[in-house]
């Protein structure tokens, strides 16, 4: 046990500032919680990690404790043969459906308000395409399948997300080919992105933004061969950069009378709104 202390504290010693950094958080990402919702997320995680950690403490001092208490000390001694015991059994089966229990609760109580939804400031219509996003701002109100200023990527062009701090945003997903999902790390949060899911029935959530600064997104579905190459950028600013940032997208002719699907790659548009047929906005 005195090894296996010496080679803890000797890795924790070598770690570098990110390790430290990382440890600091939990192991979640650089620049989390970055909203909100995520902060519920990150605090389930923690007390997870503590509730885990004191479970695994207890387990092996009771193990190392009946190593030591219960050893062999004659070689002709034979330990008392014990079919089964049943206080222990019953603890065994108790205190782990309790644990299910208490975990199942606090992960719903966290999953309703992540997913709790109030009136947007700000409406993002996201499309996922083989092999890159589209990002759909409202042009006005923060309504869906109206006029909106975007910005597409390619497989060879990463595209920037661009959101107001201290505003509630609301992502509605939408995908014309297979199913991608919709991960941003710095948030905690990520959502599948289901094809031929159209108007106020798609998959969407909400975010409220907290911190200025850049974070990474990208896609967690293996959805075909350029998967990887699924990256975005993600630039929280004040609002108004923001404002400005619209302004200068639509200045630039990145405006459009509806939602786009975006991207060189894809030429159709099913489940932007339900006024659509086989096709869609094009750029």
């Amino acid at each position: 046990m005195g090894l296996a202390l010496g080679l803890t504290l000797l890795l924790l010693g070598a770690c570098n500032a990110e390790d430290k950094a990382q440890a600091k958080r939990w192991a979640m990402p650089a620049n989390s919680p970055g909203t909100e919702q995520a902060v519920h997320i990150a605090d389930l995680w923690k007390w997870a990690w503590i509730a885990l950690l004191i479970t695994g403490v207890l387990v092996w001092g009771l193990i190392f404790w009946c190593v030591a208490a219960y050893r062999r000390r004659s070689e002709d001694e034979i330990p008392v043969q014990t079919r089964y015991n049943l206080p222990l059994e019953v603890l065994y089966t108790v205190v782990p459906v309790f644990a299910v229990v208490v975990f199942f609760y606090w992960t719903v109580t966290v999953q309703d308000k992540v997913l709790e939804d109030k009136d947007p400031d700000v409406m993002v219509e996201v499309v996922a395409q083989q092999w890159s996003w589209t990002f759909n701002h409202s042009d006005g109100d923060a309504e869906t399948g109206g006029p909106v200023i975007y910005e597409g990527g390619t497989a060879s062009k990463i595209p920037t997300l661009v959101l107001p701090v201290d505003k509630t945003i609301e992502f509605r997903l939408s995908s014309p080919d297979v199913i991608h999902s919709f991960w941003i790390p710095g948030f905690l949060m990520k959502m599948d992105v289901i094809p031929g899911q159209e108007g106020n029935d798609r998959n969407h959530f909400q975010v409220t933004t907290t911190k200025l600064g850049d974070f990474k997104g990208k896609c967690a579905e293996l959805c075909g061969t350029y998967h990887s190459r699924m990256l975005f950028n993600v630039k929280v600013v004040s609002d108004a950069d923001y404002q400005q940032y619209l302004a200068d997208q639509k200045a630039a002719g990145y405006s459009a009378d509806e939602p786009l699907l975006g991207g060189s790659d894809a030429i159709t548009q099913r489940g932007l709104a339900d006024a659509h047929d086989s096709e869609g906005g094009e750029e």
